[in-house]
């Protein structure tokens, strides 16, 4: 028996609870459709860092806007987020001069202060468990949050069902058109459509994953004990990030430390490493990660890029590090940092096609489908 609603969301990763929470809030009647028992993507293989000072363009505008939707999710559905701020740490004078570049550069947005807060090596030692002697200076990106991704993603969907969204689980989803989708469990009809099944596109619409070039990044984490001298207070950038977050890899600044950090590491290089790293709760610490891309990546994991990980880890902390856990993170890669589009009136495709989704995601689901679905009503988005 078909059924309508107001709005059909294929697939439960962030941005496809973003679309959920965006259409809820506006009053109306949703429903998510998604293959697994539960969000097992990229939106819990990741740092759970919301990393939104780094971003520039688009990214930083979805960001600005995410941010507001992350502090009020982890209010009402309850789960753990800190205001963190971000560590970027500098070990050579390049990186240093690069973040004092972004200090000028930096859009501001997130409040009143600067988006980001120059330390040298003396005060960065003193934020975080580095030996000084390693250190040149660094940088405190204080608006960024941090939360956990494995207990976040299941509180926002229990949320989200207190609110009156409809969850479909291990349903899967073989066509959509327009005001249809064509599902294991029969027919869904809806005026408006979200496909946010991020690297799966192509599963549903392969004429447009190929259109945009959209693969799969595979990458390689690490969740490890190391007895640190005393907590990280904040996600920790090191330059390796610095060349690959877009509001530092796009200035000058960056080309110098690209290739001294490609000159003289290529083994890391050669992983297209980004050397960072997130404490959760327990005390665990994420580090991570490497990339590869490939319309299908390989399942296998070589075990040489986890030494390297763990090599790093121990040469900048100064510690033995023992590995928990291991696992093999995918999103969606393509030239561009999001997909927005509308293959079929009413059908939106929305993804992040880099790896931002749980920094931009949120974002990316509300301000496309505000055009879509009208502004929201004040008095319906206290939930």
């Amino acid at each position: 028996m078909s059924e309508r609603f107001d709005l059909v969301v294929v697939g439960s990763g962030i941005v496809g609870l973003g679309a959920a929470y965006a259409a809820v809030r506006r009053g109306l009647r949703v429903l998510v459709i998604d293959r697994s028992t539960e969000p097992v993507g990229a939106t819990v293989r990741n740092f759970g860092h919301l990393c939104f000072t780094p971003q520039s363009g688009d990214a930083l505008r979805y960001g600005i806007a995410s941010r507001e939707l992350w502090l009020r999710l982890a209010r009402d559905a309850g789960f753990w987020l800190r205001e963190s701020g971000t560590h970027v740490i500098a070990r050579h004078s390049d990186e240093f001069a690069l973040l004092e570049a972004s200090a000028a550069h930096l859009a501001r947005g997130f409040g009143e202060g600067p988006a980001i807060r120059l330390l040298d090596a003396a005060e960065m030692a003193a934020a975080v468990p580095i030996e000084q002697q390693q250190l040149t200076g660094g940088a405190v990106l204080p608006y960024d949050l941090q939360t956990d991704p494995r207990t976040a993603a299941a509180a926002i969907v229990r949320h989200l069902a207190s609110l009156g969204v409809e969850f479909r689980m291990r349903t899967s989803v073989g066509r959509v058109g327009t005001g249809i989708v064509h599902t294991g469990r029969g027919t869904v009809h809806a005026g408006t459509i979200v496909v946010a099944v991020n690297h799966d596109i192509d599963q549903i619409l392969p004429d447009l994953a190929e259109e945009r070039g959209i693969v799969r990044c595979s990458l390689d984490m690490l969740r490890i004990d190391m007895p640190l001298p005393r907590p990280l207070a904040a996600p920790l950038l090191t330059g390796w990030s610095l060349i690959r977050y877009s509001a530092f890899a796009t200035l000058p600044q960056a080309t110098f430390v690209r290739e001294r950090l490609h000159r003289q590491r290529p083994e890391l290089a050669a992983i297209d490493l980004n050397q960072m790293y997130t404490q959760l709760p327990d005390g665990s610490v994420l580090v991570g990660d490497s990339h590869h891309r490939a319309a299908t990546p390989s399942p296998f994991q070589d075990e040489a890029t986890a030494d390297l990980l763990l090599a790093e880890a121990s040469r900048l902390f100064g510690a033995p590090a023992r590995v928990l856990e291991r696992w093999q993170g995918v999103y969606a890669s393509a030239p561009t940092e999001f997909l927005v589009a509308e293959p079929e009136p009413g059908v939106v495709v929305l993804a992040a096609t880099t790896g931002i989704g749980m920094t931009t995601g949120l974002g990316l689901a509300e301000t496309t489908l505000s055009e879509h679905l009208g502004a929201l009503n004040p008095t319906k988005g206290a939930s």
